[in-house]
């Protein structure tokens, strides 16, 4: 057996997850700013409270009670300790977070932005027919078509090479080869110029395609073939959709949040995709332009939005969105742009990240408003004179305690293994909304 060792340690994939992890750990969301601001302004009341007790009342152990029965850390220690812990769940569930900024704005999403193909459905596309113009042979379409997708990373451009090999054909390699996202390949293949891409491909290079070319086959995606300027005919290949997108297009939605697809497919084909999955707004025959046009309306309109998609042409979208989010069998442009990765290509990891996030922020804002209450009576009856010393130190160690643990219920459980076999999770965690871990 031979073994050879492409990347070793922080260069390795599961070292760039835990870089990130890491990362994003060592990252400061603005809630978490918020808390440390709080933190003081409560540290400056209760010193304000003291002295203003002190003037009025003279009692010395009221002012002692009042000085401690006050307190902050439940904001400035039980922040940070649920972002980590929420971080860490996340990376556990499988959604590599890159920072708490991106965590706080997950928590705030009201619309999630998908495309359609590597993300609702498998992006691993089948062949279903060729449809040939007059007078061409369908070896000449597949070794045309073939050649130009030689060294390209589309989906589509995959199936149709390994289509060729399937059947024989040999491939040319390609003279020149030119990618537009969104629109196609620009090719030269044996001196002859080759487009193999969608309708504005062609259209744009003055390429005629009949009209009703393809009414045979309605719902799935085509890519057209020219050579020469002459239209060679169209490979019409149709993609499936993973089994868990419906769940989890039900799983956002029950969150109330919106769900949109956006696609450069065809409108037939985005609309049969989205009525399986259960999805009302759709936008087809989108260019990546396009699509950052439609996000930056959304935001404009007030809503704060996630966009999931793995291509290159999905890389503008994303950074667009305040969340981007990328399949983790995705484009390296895609992964790197995008301020969330899914270890796979599960869209429910994504729908469980959604509940962390919120859950986290429900927790911090339960402690800030816990914390500020908890104070703010115990200070009044310090001053009152209905709390010794004594007592104001328990309430203070309780209730930070209390706030405490309740952000210690984000972090991940521990495996137990007895034996040598992991037997069991010893968690402290309290289940997500849905009864899970």
């Amino acid at each position: 057996m031979e073994i050879r060792a492409e990347r070793l340690g922080r260069d390795t994939s599961y070292g760039k997850i835990i870089e990130a992890v890491e990362q994003a750990e060592r990252s400061r969301a603005p809630v978490q700013r918020l808390a440390d601001r709080l933190a003081g302004y409560l540290v400056y009341f209760a010193l304000g409270a003291a002295v203003l007790t002190y003037l009025i009342t003279r009692d010395v152990r009221s002012t002692i009670s009042v000085v401690i029965v006050a307190g902050a850390c439940g904001i400035a220690a039980g922040t940070p300790l649920a972002i980590l812990g929420a971080i860490g769940r996340a990376a556990r569930a499988g959604a590599i977070i890159k920072g708490g900024l991106y965590l706080e704005q997950l928590g705030q999403v009201n619309t999630v932005v998908l495309d359609k193909t590597g993300t609702l459905t498998y992006g691993q596309p089948e062949i279903r027919a060729l449809v040939t113009a007059d007078n061409v042979r369908e070896e000449e379409l597949v070794d045309a078509a073939a050649a130009a997708e030689l060294r390209s990373e589309h989906p589509l451009g995959k199936t149709i090479v390994a289509h060729a090999k399937s059947r024989g054909r040999p491939i040319a390699e390609p003279e020149r080869f030119a990618y537009t996202p969104g629109r196609g390949i620009d090719a030269v293949v044996a001196g002859a110029q080759v487009l193999v891409g969608n309708p504005a491909l062609l259209n744009e290079r003055q390429v005629n395609i009949p009209e009703r070319f393809l009414d045979s086959y309605p719902g799935s995606s085509a890519v057209f073939v020219a050579r020469g300027g002459v239209l060679l005919g169209a490979i019409v290949i149709a993609d499936r959709v993973r089994p868990e997108a419906a769940q989890a297009i039900r799983a956002i939605q029950a969150l109330g949040l919106r769900a949109v697809l956006l696609t450069g497919d065809s409108a037939i084909v985005a609309r049969t995709v989205a009525k399986e999955l259960g999805i009302s707004d759709v936008s087809a025959d989108l260019l990546p332009e396009d699509k950052c046009v439609r996000i930056q309306r959304l935001v404009k309109e007030g809503r704060t939005v996630a966009m999931v998609g793995d291509g290159i042409n999905d890389a503008p979208a994303l950074v667009e969105a305040q969340v981007g989010v990328a399949m983790g069998s995705g484009t390296d442009v895609a992964r790197e742009s995008a301020d969330v990765v899914l270890l796979g290509n599960d869209l429910l990891k994504f729908a469980e990240t959604l509940k962390i996030a919120r859950r986290t922020r429900a927790i911090i804002w339960a402690n800030f408003v816990g914390t500020i209450g908890v104070d703010t009576v115990g200070i009044l009856l310090a001053a009152c004179g209905l709390l010794n010393p004594l007592l104001a130190a328990f309430i203070h160690v309780a209730s930070e305690l209390t706030f405490i643990l309740n952000s210690a219920r984000l972090l991940p459980g521990r495996t137990v293994e007895q034996g040598g076999s992991v037997t069991a999770r010893a968690s402290r965690v309290s289940p997500l909304s849905d009864g899970s871990y």
